[in-house]
């Protein structure tokens, strides 16, 4: 079928919409393929639900190619299960909460996993039904409370959820590589540039995580890579390598300073540095303390928590929050000082914290045997030469500290280098935490319970579609892979002659017939305002039917390159058809 744009429900604007963040916001809504509804939730229109539905036809394939069962659930689900695995209250705030009109309790699905394990349980008994691996494309929600970039961080979006059900922690990897190999077809013949890393699990429980990031420099992820191996990681998941422990004896003891007006790190170092110590300071010698409260899900007290890290770094907060997750944590405020007269701002010490029995969590680097300047817990004094494991013993370790370029890799192979993406995929391997809440046992061969394990794996499905437009665009429109483009061709008639319209009519015909994928001009609109609209759109080639046609030939534009081929009318048809091939 001819797509005309006489006729299609298509309207492009000139101007960039106000809330636009991003690249792919700006060039989908100008381009007419979506459209915002509410924060965080947005109407797909014609052309971008075509885009929509080539990426699910990628990603169904390639499901279907590794033996997985396409299935559906609703969207709308019961508290009981999500109760039973204490998601109701680990996901917090994101989560879509309701009522029916008897009081019942709902939610609306940001995952599956409860409902996939509990049908698994209903349908399969016998050791001889697994392996098993189903997945559904569907609608998730998710009460984001910023939602911002249009499409790439909504409240409603579309997903692609797979889970495998296996007999064994082997079947498991297996399933696991499996899904990762399906990944990487997907996102190939998406024309992608991405990165695998290493990541945390999160609220979704399991050991074994990988993240699959567009990389692109607006993403939201930061994350690291090596520069002489293979090592890749989300910040949230990279571990800092701890030196060795050093000996302790022999060390001078500590000693409590005087230091006036040093509330900041700063200020700190330039004092001690004029204060005739006989040796240098640098914010590396300092431990910040910085006090937090969290919240364990369903409890309604925050307890406090200290957090020490090198004064030379900053606190992430996702990092922190991926630590200490499924809790809720934040900073504390002034009323929360007032209520703990024992903390005494900008001078936060060890000491103070283990007696009033505060948990202290230390970053990696701090080791027995390394000495420290920090906090006297008494305004305006600082206690230098403070020894871990002989002065202050913290209570574990904690990896909250910011992730640097330059920092050593975690495998010991070179340094990080930092750089941007999109999560566009997330693979886990979830194990038993929702097998052992349903109880899902196969019967083995011998008669006894085999308890299931499982791995669940997500796409972004309708989050690819703004993914690969921040990727594939230029100063005029957008510039789509032709695997996902709502056509091959754009025929643009640049003209009012009868001759003109009627050859461009008719290479839609030609082309259609032949199985190529056509979006026609056939507007009254000036060449100017169609050539336009061509570029922004978007499709791979763009075919002018104009003032050529005197010599019998048609240009023919690729929109990545911009280069333009004049090609005969007699042989356009064989010409484009090549094209697309390839």
């Amino acid at each position: 079928m001819i797509t005309r744009l006489s006729t299609l429900f298509l309207r492009t604007l000139r101007e960039d919409p106000a809330d636009a963040e991003v690249p792919s916001h700006r060039l989908l809504v100008r381009a007419g393929y979506v459209r915002r509804v509410a924060p965080g939730v947005y109407s797909w229109l014609p052309l971008g639900l075509r885009v929509l539905r080539n990426i699910e036809a990628v990603v169904r394939r390639e499901m279907d190619a590794i033996g997985a069962q396409e299935i559906l659930f609703p969207a709308l689900l019961p508290r009981e299960p999500y109760q039973a695995t204490g998601r109701w209250t680990e996901y917090g705030a994101n989560l879509f909460r309701l009522r029916d009109r008897k009081g019942a309790d709902y939610l609306l699905g940001p995952t599956h996993e409860e409902l996939f394990t509990l049908t698994v349980k209903g349908e399969l008994s016998s050791y001889k039904d697994y392996p098993v691996i189903l997945y559904q494309i569907q609608t998730k929600y998710r009460d984001e409370e910023r939602p911002r970039a249009g499409i790439l961080r909504g409240r409603e979006f579309l997903m692609k959820d797979s889970y495998s059900f296996d007999l064994s922690d082997q079947g498991l990897r297996h399933s696991y590589q499996l899904h990762r190999d399906a990944y990487v077809k997907i996102f190939n013949r998406l024309g992608l540039r991405y990165v695998i890393v290493s990541a945390v699990s999160g609220a979704m429980g399991g050991s074994a995580s990988e993240e699959f990031l567009a990389e692109v420099e607006t993403g939201e992820d930061t994350f690291v890579r090596s520069t002489e191996s293979g090592y890749a990681a989300n910040v949230e998941a990279v571990i800092t390598p701890a030196p060795p422990a050093r000996p302790v004896e022999d060390l001078p003891p500590a000693q409590v300073l005087h230091t006036p007006r040093t509330p900041t790190i700063d200020t700190l170092v330039d004092h001690l540095n004029k204060a005739g110590l006989g040796r240098t300071f640098t914010a590396a010698d300092t431990l910040k303390n910085v006090m937090v409260k969290i919240r364990q899900p369903g409890a309604q007290d925050w307890q406090l928590l200290g957090v020490g890290i090198p004064g030379d770094r900053e606190v992430d907060p996702k990092r922190l929050a991926a630590s200490l997750d499924p809790a809720d944590v934040a900073l504390l405020d002034d009323a929360d000082f007032a209520a703990h007269a024992f903390l005494v701002k900008g001078y936060i010490g060890p000491g103070a914290l283990a007696a009033h029995g505060v948990r202290y969590l230390v970053d990696p680097r701090v080791v027995p045997g390394t000495a420290w300047v920090t906090g006297a817990d008494r305004s305006d004094h600082h206690v230098v030469d403070l020894v871990c494991g002989r002065d202050f013993i913290p209570d574990g370790t904690i990896e909250a500290a910011e992730v640097r370029a330059g920092d050593p890799s975690p495998d010991g192979a070179g340094t990080l280098v930092a750089a941007r993406g999109i999560e566009i995929g997330h693979i886990f391997q979830l194990g038993r935490k929702y097998t052992d809440a349903f109880a899902l046992d196969a019967l083995g061969p011998d008669g006894k319970p085999i308890r299931i394990t499982m791995g669940c794996y997500g796409i972004g499905v309708s989050r690819l579609v703004a993914a690969i437009a921040e990727q594939s665009h230029d100063q005029h429109g957008l510039v789509w892979p032709r695997e996902v483009a709502p056509a091959d061709v754009h025929i643009v008639v640049a003209g009012k002659d009868e001759t003109v319209r009627a050859t461009g009519e008719q290479l839609a015909v030609d082309l259609d017939s032949a199985g190529v994928r056509v979006i026609l001009d056939d507007r009254t609109a000036t060449p100017g305002v169609k050539f336009a609209d061509a570029e922004l759109i978007g499709v791979p080639t763009i075919v002018v039917v104009g003032r050529g046609l005197a010599s019998g030939v048609v240009e023919v534009k690729d929109r990545a390159t911009a280069e333009r081929t004049e090609v005969p009318v007699d042989g356009a048809v064989a010409h484009l058809q090549e094209l697309c091939r390839k």
